[in-house]
């Protein structure tokens, strides 16, 4: 089969198509011909540096990127009881860990997939994977948000935000996002009930009494967050985990919950991705698509930190 191998960190140009075995199962996994692969942020910082790429593949030496994909299955373990063959299938595919998706086939445990909804495609399904998976945990189980709560989401026009924004807006928020002015109709059209343009510099004057906020962004966008959080409020911050140390001191004196989060592949996300892309609460944004050959023009889209939506490969 054909895969996207990447031998040592570092550009685009080390990502390179070779001819590889098949992958075999294991009991509790299904084999999935894959047609959508979704390209997110950790795919690219994976790529390029050399520190993410030890941290998340260890001693491998012939690495095998991704974890966003969307197929058909056509084989199934012996344990395995969620699927069958013929089965089109989306999920991310053992985050944190080694998904393998650059390839024609992928494997995966079956508790990391779901049935991809009928009027959903394979590209759609792809895209949601991580950034829905991340959106739905960061705001369910770490913010535990709740109707009539005051949102506040960075990068709302991104990969994680514009599904942020519609979770938010399904669990019954207040909605507040912020973007470029260039992306205010988007953010806006997504149901957002207010765009706040960053660029200006002015979110402490604009907002107050925030319940939640979801930093995709860290730096000066998680420093003026903490201003406008009300006491008891929740910070979900997911670039790195290293927060400032007069981060956490700022929030233990103004009473905000400050959490770092990763996310990881889980049963009921995907599970719930499922149903609400079903029932047409969210929908993936497809900023760009690309063919297989193509993987280093996906990434190098990616790196322009101006995608809207999701980036995806089409096999």
């Amino acid at each position: 089969m054909k895969a996207m191998i990447l031998s040592k960190a570092g550009n685009v140009n080390n990502l390179k198509i070779a001819e590889i075995p098949q992958p075999a199962i294991k009991p509790d996994e299904v084999l999935i011909k894959v047609k959508a692969i979704s390209i997110n942020p950790v795919d690219v910082k994976a790529r390029a540096y050399e520190g993410v790429l030890e941290w998340i593949y260890k001693e491998e030496k012939e690495i095998i990127l991704g974890w966003d994909i969307s197929g058909e299955v056509v084989e199934i373990g012996h344990e395995v009881n969620s699927f069958q063959v013929g089965d089109e299938v989306f999920g991310m595919v053992n985050f944190f860990g080694n998904g393998k998706a650059y390839a024609q086939y992928v494997t995966s445990p079956q508790n990391h997939l779901a049935l991809k909804p009928e009027g959903i495609s394979h590209e759609e399904a792809a895209g949601i994977s991580m950034v829905g998976s991340t959106a739905y945990q960061a705001l369910v189980e770490i913010a535990k948000i709740k109707k009539g709560d005051k949102v506040l989401i960075h990068a709302a026009s991104g990969g994680v935000g514009h599904i942020a924004v519609q979770l938010a807006k399904y669990f019954g928020a207040y909605v507040m996002g912020t973007s470029s002015a260039k992306n205010r109709e988007f953010v806006l059209s997504l149901g957002a009930d207010e765009h706040i343009d960053y660029t200006t510099g002015n979110l402490v004057s604009a907002v107050k009494d925030i319940d939640i906020v979801i930093d995709t962004i860290q730096g000066q966008a998680l420093s003026d967050s903490m201003e406008v959080m009300r006491p008891g409020g929740t910070i979900v911050t997911l670039p790195t985990p290293e927060i400032p140390e007069e981060i956490k001191s700022r929030a233990e004196e103004r009473h905000v919950n400050i959490e770092f989060m990763m996310v990881e592949s889980k049963k009921e996300t995907i599970l719930a991705l499922a149903q609400l892309l079903s029932q047409g609460v969210v929908k993936t944004h497809i900023h760009k698509k690309f063919a297989f050959e193509d993987m280093r023009n996906a990434h190098l889209e990616v790196e322009t930190g101006r995608v809207r939506g999701k980036v995806i490969v089409v096999i």
